[in-house]
């Protein structure tokens, strides 16, 4: 007897904008249009925050109407290890959030910013996908890390993106010490983000403990009003952080910080 095997689902990675945190911009001017389409149609999402992703859903409708209301929607949130525990997210929890997709509905995956999955939560889910032979599906829009990296005139080439460094001073001020002999050694770009209230003590500490000759680069708000890309000589950065009357930098908008020892 021959059976009918249903057609899988794909994992669709959505992305979202980069205006968290700032005033929000046209949908339809920062992500392509074939992107917004694709989104519209789905029924199904894992997401980061529930609350972040109906804010983006709304956007979506006003673009390009939903396939159905959002109320008729789900919406699961990415699981997350408790933090400090040393745990990680099992696997079967990961491969039950595919069930629509095992149904032969397609599933969205999205984060809070930018794409998922990079320098966002969701990698968990895409290797699931990849186990349960879920094809993955991955739709054009902005990263802030490749967008700080093109602005910034530092090794496109060659570059590493470190996440966040340790809070703890010294910690921290050992982990950039280590990140500049690397990026020295292999002439590689180093990329770090923070929390956005911590821009301004991380800016101070790179400009502490990088040499005078590195160039750091720091991008923020990226394709919002008021964002922007600075890259100059930490020695430049010292004079100007020292400036009488400097205003400190943004803590609401999101920064990427970027260096490159010659």
């Amino acid at each position: 007897m021959n059976t009918v095997t249903r057609p899988t689902g794909r994992l669709v990675l959505v992305p979202n904008t980069l205006d968290l945190g700032a005033q929000p911009q046209p949908l339809d001017e920062l992500l392509p249009s074939a992107a917004l389409r694709r989104a519209a149609g789905l029924r199904h999402w894992v997401v980061e925050s529930a609350k972040v992703a109906r804010g983006f859903l709304k956007r979506v409708d006003g673009v390009t109407p939903l396939v159905k209301p959002l109320q008729q929607m789900t919406l699961q949130e990415l699981p997350r290890a408790r933090k400090g525990s040393g745990e990680q997210v099992g696997a079967a929890v990961w491969e039950s959030l595919l069930a629509p997709a095992l149904a032969g509905q397609d599933v969205g995956l999205l984060s809070d910013a930018g794409l998922p999955a990079v320098a966002d939560p969701g990698a968990g889910l895409v290797a699931a996908a990849h186990r349960l032979g879920v094809a993955v599906e991955v739709l054009c829009g902005g990263s802030s890390l490749t967008l700080a990296l093109a602005a910034s005139g530092l090794n496109g080439q060659r570059f590493a993106f470190e996440g966040y460094l340790p809070q703890a001073t010294a910690e921290r001020d050992a982990r950039v010490r280590e990140l500049e002999q690397r990026s020295r050694r292999e002439h590689q770009t180093q990329l770090v983000i923070e929390t956005p209230y911590r821009n301004e003590a991380l800016l101070q500490a790179l400009a502490r403990q990088l040499h005078p000759e590195t160039r750091l680069a720091v991008a923020w708000g990226l394709t919002s009003p008021g964002g922007g890309c600075r890259s100059q000589p930490v020695a430049a950065w010292r004079r100007e952080l020292s400036a009488p009357g400097r205003a400190p930098m943004t803590d609401t908008l999101p920064a990427v910080f970027l260096w490159l020892a010659d």
